[in-house]
């Protein structure tokens, strides 16, 4: 196991200092590793090297930078630039380019790193090529900004949205999380027209209003202390769809789980364990069987849903004749 040397905690503990004013010494020699003795030496040398560290005793006291405080120089290792410009350009195709936002910022992002390390980042970032995700559908920055704001605030925000179709609709929500999933950006909150949780895609939304600061009565739902964000949300993708979806597999639960991702459902073992059923929605019957259905190895039937057992119908009748023998 490698040693972190002093100057490393140094620049970690001037890096909470920023990224978390009012950390308090407990705090920060939990995050640092050490005991609470060694955190307040790492601070002692930031303030030798003329960081103005302020700190404010009694149970809700901590560590603060003081004004005027320059941010430290980047410093990032090989691997840690190197990772970063792949995730950019697996995430956004553009990074490359120059006039792009992303890949402006990128660019500054490398040149502030130390040339040997700057240089092999730079190489990936001009020479790799990244294809765009069609189904990927990016939140104006500024809505999705206030949306995280109000979230840490703990605010509701006032939503004006539009609907697949084009229709206009507006909702008080209580914001919990964001969740990106394949491209898209997903809000977690409590809906007060419906009165109960939702999920509303942030590409959708056209209008936001941060709401005053709620009070005692103002009736805010706070999420589920136990609140997965990233399972509630694919577990919602499965359901209040329009057309029913109910399948049984002949084959146990544990083989078939691999293949079933969240949006198709919810599996269920039967007979002891050895088959299995699936309940779900959908709003497309010919997806859900020609890209869901047909990709999973196990016999299956639809015992559920007219709409799907017609789409499956149609997609054995394409695959059947795909295979008779030409003429």
């Amino acid at each position: 196991m490698h040693s972190v040397s002093p100057t490393a905690r140094a620049l970690r503990t001037l890096d909470l200092l920023q990224t978390r004013p009012g950390i308090s010494a407990a705090e920060l020699a939990t995050r640092l590793g050490v005991t609470d003795r060694a955190a307040r030496r790492y601070v002692a040398i930031l303030r030798e090297a003329g960081v103005t560290v302020e700190s404010t005793r009694g149970p809700y006291g901590g560590y603060r930078l003081g004004r005027g405080v320059r941010p430290p120089p980047l410093v990032f290792n090989a691997a840690e630039a190197l990772r970063t410009v792949m995730a950019v350009l697996d995430g956004h195709h553009a990074a490359a380019d120059p006039d792009d936002p992303v890949g402006s910022a990128l660019g500054k992002l490398i040149r502030a790193l130390p040339e040997h390390i700057g240089q092999q980042a730079e190489q990936v970032r001009r020479h790799a090529r990244a294809a765009p995700d069609r189904r990927a559908a990016r939140p104006d920055p500024s809505i999705a900004g206030a949306l995280v704001d109000a979230i840490a605030a703990g605010r509701c925000v006032h939503l004006t949205s539009r609907s697949e179709s084009g229709s206009r609709w507006e909702t008080t929500v209580d914001p919990w999380a964001v969740v990106v999933r394949h491209g898209r950006w997903y809000l977690i909150c409590y809906a007060h027209r419906s009165d109960a949780p939702r999920a509303y895609r942030v590409d959708r939304l056209e209008r936001l209003q941060v709401c005053e600061p709620p009070d005692r009565d103002s009736g805010r739902v706070p999420p589920p202390p136990d609140l997965d964000p990233v399972a509630w949300l694919e577990q919602h993708l499965a359901t209040g769809w329009d057309y029913e979806a109910h399948v049984v597999f002949e084959a146990p639960l544990d083989e078939v789980a691999p293949n079933v991702p969240s949006p198709m459902g919810r599996l269920e073992a039967l007979d002891g364990g050895e088959r299995c059923s699936l309940v779900g929605s959908t709003s497309n019957p010919a997806m859900y069987a020609g890209e869901w259905l047909a990709a999973i190895p196990h016999p299956f039937r639809v015992v559920g849903g007219p709409e799907l057992r017609r789409a499956v119908e149609a997609v054995g009748r394409r695959m059947t004749a795909g295979a008779r023998t030409a003429p």
